[in-house]
């Protein structure tokens, strides 16, 4: 059976006042027997909702391929914009805790923004902190970008932008801090990227220009643009040449030593 995992213990939740009622962020778990690895899926929505079919649905074909997968149930608008990301961290440090040898972030569209921001604003923890949670790293071991908004400041969806920073959307530092091309640096993790060139709703720019930075800094990555598919696919099942991302991205994560083999 599937469990849910609270990120704080009870009452020590950051931001719940602010977060208009919302629960608290939970991680559900879905266990792959001996894997070395596990993945956080962030399902997309605008940073207003998550997606179902861009969440267990992810965790499922990642715990069949060997990976164990935690969906993360983050908080969405009207929090403060840090609410998200600071989710997301909590995320990767709690699953990092469990002994896994390495933890990947993986998200679509706006959890793709979600995703390329807990790969490139991260910290290695704080060796004095009480909790012992808050000790491990939140850096990411590699990045799974679906479609993602990447950029805030170019080709980006406005949506998100308004969403995830409410009344300073119009910030021009918020907008390039929540801006990952702008932020990969030589310790930005591997990534594996796809996207579709005829994605109407969030421009395949932004994987191109998610690339190209991280070709720039020397950060190994792995890119698919297929040609034809909507925005918000998820497994693709009714787009077969977009459907390729799922064996291509079970063997980076097999390569990469995520699986029991």
């Amino acid at each position: 059976m599937d469990e849910k995992i609270l990120l704080w213990p009870e009452g020590r939740t950051p931001y719940m006042e602010e977060c208009a009622g919302q629960p608290a962020p939970t991680l559900e778990a879905f266990p792959a027997e001996g894997s070395k690895g596990a993945v956080v899926v962030c399902p997309g929505g605008g940073y207003t909702h998550k997606a179902q079919h861009e969440g267990a649905p992810i965790a499922r074909m990642l715990q069949e391929a060997g990976v164990s997968a935690y969906v993360l149930d983050y908080r969405v608008a009207p929090c403060p914009y840090e609410t998200p990301l600071g989710d997301a961290q909590r995320a990767v440090r709690t699953v990092r805790a469990m002994g896994y040898e390495k933890v990947a972030i993986l998200g679509f569209s706006a959890g793709g923004n979600l995703a390329c921001c807990a790969a490139t604003l991260w910290d290695l923890g704080c060796p004095e902190a009480e909790d012992p949670i808050e000790r491990q790293s939140c850096r990411p071991d590699g990045l799974i970008s679906c479609y993602s908004v990447v950029s805030m400041t170019q080709h980006t969806h406005i949506g998100s932008v308004k969403s995830l920073l409410g009344e300073q959307a119009g910030s021009v530092v918020l907008q390039r801090r929540f801006s990952a091309e702008r932020n990969v640096t030589k310790d930005t993790p591997p990534a594996f990227i796809w996207h579709t060139a005829s994605d109407g709703a969030v421009p395949v720019e932004n994987s191109l220009n998610l690339a190209a930075a991280m070709s720039l800094h020397g950060v190994p990555f792995e890119l698919h643009i297929f040609p034809e598919g909507r925005h918000g696919l998820g497994l693709s099942h009714d787009v077969p040449a977009a459907a390729q991302w799922v064996p291509l991205c079970r063997r980076w994560l097999k390569d990469g030593g995520y699986t029991a083999e």
